[in-house]
């Protein structure tokens, strides 16, 4: 199960209304690399596979392909307002250990493959 704050899925809400492609929705993901060894994808999308789960979340359709749900099921989202600023938050209960920057982490059970690149 994912989870989306009330927040930030206005927000998304409000992002995905702007999208000039119709019937987009978000799709979450994570990939090799990072410096802790995989990498956070959110984005929008509208090109649906065979190999995606489909969720709706706060209102909003979210998709996950099916190999990744092990790294991102309890993955918590959430948008917080700084000053002038605002930005995407992410929880991660399966993460053991993350990057300083919070944008790549590490499971318990896989390392992935962290690169040299610093955040």
């Amino acid at each position: 199960m994912i989870n989306i704050s009330e927040t930030a899925a206005e927000q998304l809400k409000t992002m995905l209304a702007e999208q000039e492609t119709p019937n987009m929705f978000l799709r979450l993901g994570v990939s090799p690399g990072g410096c802790s060894g995989f990498s956070y994808a959110m984005g929008f999308d509208d090109n649906e596979s065979e190999q995606d789960v489909y969720m709706d979340i706060e209102g909003l359709k979210v998709v996950v392909e099916k190999e990744n749900l092990r790294y991102l099921d309890g993955l918590e989202i959430d948008f917080e307002e700084s000053g002038m600023t605002g930005g995407f938050t992410i929880n991660n209960p399966n993460a053991t250990a993350t990057c300083g920057c919070g944008s790549s982490f590490r499971t318990k059970e896989d390392a992935g493959k962290p690169n040299e690149e610093p955040c």
